[in-house]
């Protein structure tokens, strides 16, 4: 009998070592926008691939109304950890996660507040978009030409934003920052579309600064972004795509676009998923606490790819490099829009208005 009992035993145990971490990924949009939900989507793939974990996606599309439904349902599934994005969530997962404090979450670009409710279940990540923005500016200050013509003395840049929220703009932040710390002269055209997913509105935006003597714009606008680089291409500008390496998304299905974005202003958002991931497996995740992902830490930084090696002179490039060592180092210290008042945002946009 007891035998019998020790083997029952050590099979329980070798059941539960067996049984893999079961992983859901909701995502408040869908694949497909060659950006931030689909670096989402890679992480779980990564870990899926690598770390032997069982991972679903589920899109829940860009109606706000079905996002808690979904996150609801999921929570009385059997996942292990369930991972959610973006601000737009922040609520919803403070309302759902204290009601299954026997799931993990995650949720990456924002970060639940801890002070509201028990939230120990709950780990967040967030980025410094501005630290990677600010190399963002400064490479498109370095490589623009608007500046060239005599009737055009000052150089023009461009920003597409979404929508005009603090996160966006403290992509601009940094943007701004970096663009001036080259060339303290510079302009920038700043627009926000209103909407992450209106492609045709962001194209039609994107045209517009292209007129007015930008050359270069930088993407944060999500699936909105489509639309700019659809622009760069039919007028045969330049762009600095965001979240994603896009020129490499795009090279195997529309390479005229990815032969127009000089680099991408990565939010490595998969890295960071498969990291968190990662270290639950091992038992070191920070759940209860935000941390703090810039360029130092892997979270930020921009794509060195073929496209930028051969549109960028090596010597911009190493000015672009030694610029990062600079912010690395603390020897550059980058604003951001969660330090500043609203009175000190609207003097930097108005400090680059052309």
């Amino acid at each position: 009998m007891r035998k019998i009992l020790v083997f029952l035993l050590a099979m329980i145990v070798i059941f539960s070592i067996a049984e893999p971490l079961k992983v859901a990924l909701l995502l408040n949009g869908r694949l497909g926008d060659k950006s931030f939900l689909d670096s989402a989507g890679r992480g779980l793939e990564m870990a899926v691939e690598e770390l032997g974990i069982q991972g679903k996606v589920i899109e829940a599309n860009y109606n706000p109304a079905n996002w808690r439904p979904y996150l609801e349902d999921i929570s009385d599934q059997d996942y292990d950890v369930i991972i959610v994005g973006t601000w737009q969530m922040q609520e919803i997962l403070e309302e759902v996660a204290p009601m299954h404090p026997e799931k993990k979450y995650f949720i990456f670009d924002a970060s639940v507040d801890y002070n509201k409710s028990k939230l120990d279940n709950v780990y967040s990540m967030i980025y410094k978009q501005n630290e990677g923005s600010f190399l963002a500016g400064a490479l498109a200050a370095l490589i623009t030409t608007s500046g060239i013509p005599k009737t055009n003395p000052e150089p023009v840049i461009g920003f597409l934003g979404g929508v005009d929220i603090p996160v966006i703009n403290d992509f601009l932040v940094g943007y701004i920052e970096g663009a001036k710390y080259v060339n303290p002269e510079i302009k920038v055209l700043i627009s926000y579309v209103g909407s992450f997913n209106d492609p045709a509105k962001g194209k039609e935006i994107s045209l517009a600064m292209y007129r007015h003597g930008a050359d270069i714009i930088f993407n944060v606008a999500a699936n909105t972004g489509i639309g700019l680089l659809e622009a760069a291409k039919e007028v045969d500008r330049w762009v600095i795509g965001v979240d994603s390496d896009q020129a490499l998304m795009y090279e195997s299905t529309d390479p005229e676009i990815s032969n127009h974005i000089v680099t991408s202003m990565m939010k490595n958002v998969d890295n960071s998923i498969f990291r968190g991931l990662k270290l639950h497996l091992q038992g070191k995740l920070g759940y209860g606490q935000v941390e703090s992902l810039g360029i130092a830490e892997g979270g930020v930084g921009i794509a060195d790819n073929k496209y930028y090696r051969q549109i960028v002179p090596e010597h911009l490039r190493s000015e672009i490099a030694q610029i990062e060592k600079k912010i690395i180092s603390g020897e550059i210290k980058v604003g951001t829009v969660f330090e500043m008042s609203q009175e000190e945002l609207n003097q930097l946009r108005a400090s680059v208005k052309p």
